[in-house]
C-alpha cells in the first residue's frame, strides 16, 4: 500500500501486511450526498487491541460495517484475513468473526440460554441437545453455551428472561453471544455504553483477557479514560477519515519529542531564569492567581532537571513542585485535535490536493 499520502501514523517496525487482520486502506463512502468516510486507512494487527477514537458522528460504526461486510466502499479496498468481506468469499470473514454492536439485539421474552441456544444454531454449532431448561444437558453446543455465559460472569441468569437482565448483563450476554464460536477477530461498538462505572470497568478487563487467549480485537468508543491502557494502538477519526493512528506511545514522541517537565514557584520572576538555561529547548509559563506560577519546559535530557532547579533555588525562588510531565491518551487526542486546526467543538481534518489526510503536524509544547 502506498502511504506516502496517508501516513499519519507509525506502523510497528515488526508489523507487516501480512501481519495485518484488518486492512482498511483509502476507503470513501456515501450515502447520497452525504459523504461518510473520506480516504479511512485502519490496520488491526494480530493479537492487538485496536481503539477507534473520535466523537459521535466521526464514521466508525460506519467502518466497522464495512469490515463486516454490510456495507462495500465506493472508493478503497477492505480486508479481513486477506479476504474482501463484501466478495462472494466474505461468509469465510463474518463465521470467523464475532460482533457486538452499541446496541445489541437480544430477545427480552427469552431466557439468556435461549438466546445463547438461538445464536449457536446459526453459527451452525448445532442444538445438541439444547432445549428449555436443557442447562444441564451435554452436548457440544451445550458446553460451548456454558464456557461462554461462564466466562463473562452470566452463567447463574441463564434461566431468566433478558427482559429482566439490567444493562450490564445484557452487554455481558452479547459478548457471551460474540464468543460462542470461537471467533478469531472481535468487533465492538461501544461495548460499555449504559453501563455502570463497575460494570464498564470489569467488560474491558474481559476484553483485555480475550486478547490474551489469541484474539484479535477492534473497538470503537469515544470515551478517551475507556481506551487509557487498554489500546495497543489507536486511530483518531473525525469526520470520516483517519487524523493519526499508531500506538500510543509512538504518537506521543512525534507530538512531544523532548521530554517535558513543569516547574511551579510562588514567584512569577523567578520562572524568567529558565528560558534560556542550558538543556531547554522550548518554555511556557503560566500563572495562577492566587498559586504562584508554573513553566512547563521541554528539555533535550530530563536530566537537566536538578540543575533547573538549583538555579532557582539559588536565585532565591521558593519551588511548589516539579512534575515530569507524561502524555496521556487525551493529552495526545487533543494535541491531535488543536494540530489539526480543530475548533472547541469541531476537527477539520487538514487535506492535501487530493483530498487526502495529511500527517498531522507536531505541537512545540504540551498543552
Amino acid at each position: 500500500m502506498d502511504r506516502s499520502a496517508t501516513d499519519t501514523g507509525p506502523r510497528a517496525d515488526s508489523t507487516t501486511v501480512h501481519d495485518l487482520i484488518v486492512n482498511v486502506s483509502n476507503v470513501s463512502r456515501w450515502f447520497g450526498e452525504v459523504q461518510a468516510l473520506t480516504n479511512l486507512t485502519i490496520e488491526v494487527p494480530s493479537g492487538s487491541i485496536t481503539v477507534l477514537l473520535g466523537p459521535n458522528g466521526a464514521g466508525k460504526t460506519t467502518a466497522i460495517r464495512m469490515i463486516t461486510g454490510a456495507l462495500t466502499p465506493d472508493e478503497g479496498s477492505v480486508t479481513v484475513f486477506g479476504i474482501d468481506p463484501g466478495s462472494k468469499q466474505g461468509e469465510e470473514v463474518r463465521r470467523r468473526c464475532g460482533v457486538v454492536s452499541a446496541k445489541p439485539s437480544l430477545y427480552d421474552r427469552l431466557s439468556g440460554w435461549d438466546n445463547l441456544r438461538y445464536a449457536a444454531e446459526l453459527y451452525g454449532l448445532g442444538r445438541g441437545g439444547l432445549g428449555r431448561g436443557g442447562l444441564g444437558r451435554g452436548g457440544g453446543a451445550d458446553q460451548r453455551i456454558r464456557e461462554a455465559a461462564a466466562q463473562f460472569g452470566i452463567d447463574q441468569s441463564l434461566d431468566q428472561q433478558v427482559g429482566a437482565y439490567s444493562t450490564g448483563m445484557k452487554t455481558r450476554l452479547a459478548l457471551a453471544r460474540s464468543v460462542l464460536h470461537d471467533p478469531e477477530l472481535l468487533l465492538l461498538d461501544e461495548p460499555t455504553s449504559g453501563l455502570d462505572p463497575e460494570s464498564a470497568l470489569a467488560v474491558l478487563e474481559l476484553i483485555r483477557e480475550m486478547t490474551g487467549q489469541g484474539r484479535t480485537v477492534l473497538m470503537c468508543t469515544h470515551l478517551l479514560l475507556e481506551a487509557e491502557g487498554l489500546a495497543d494502538q489507536v486511530v483518531i477519526m473525525q469526520h470520516g477519515t483517519s487524523l493519526v493512528w499508531g500506538r500510543p506511545a509512538d504518537l506521543s514522541r512525534t507530538y512531544w519529542p523532548h521530554p517535558v517537565v513543569r516547574i511551579s514557584v510562588q514567584e512569577t520572576t523567578h520562572l524568567g531564569l529558565l528560558a534560556d538555561a542550558p538543556g531547554v529547548v522550548d518554555s511556557r509559563i503560566s500563572v495562577d492567581s492566587g498559586v504562584g506560577a508554573t513553566a512547563e519546559l521541554a528539555l533535550e535530557s530530563i536530566d537537566r532537571v536538578p540543575a533547573l532547579v538549583a538555579r532557582l533555588v539559588e536565585a532565591g525562588a521558593a519551588v511548589t513542585a516539579v512534575r515530569p510531565f507524561d502524555p496521556t491518551l487525551e493529552d495526545l487526542y487533543f494535541a491531535v485535535r488543536r494540530s489539526s486546526g480543530s475548533s472547541e467543538d469541531e476537527i477539520v481534518p487538514p487535506v492535501t490536493a487530493t483530498g487526502r489526510p495529511t500527517r498531522a503536524r507536531a505541537p512545540e509544547m504540551a498543552r
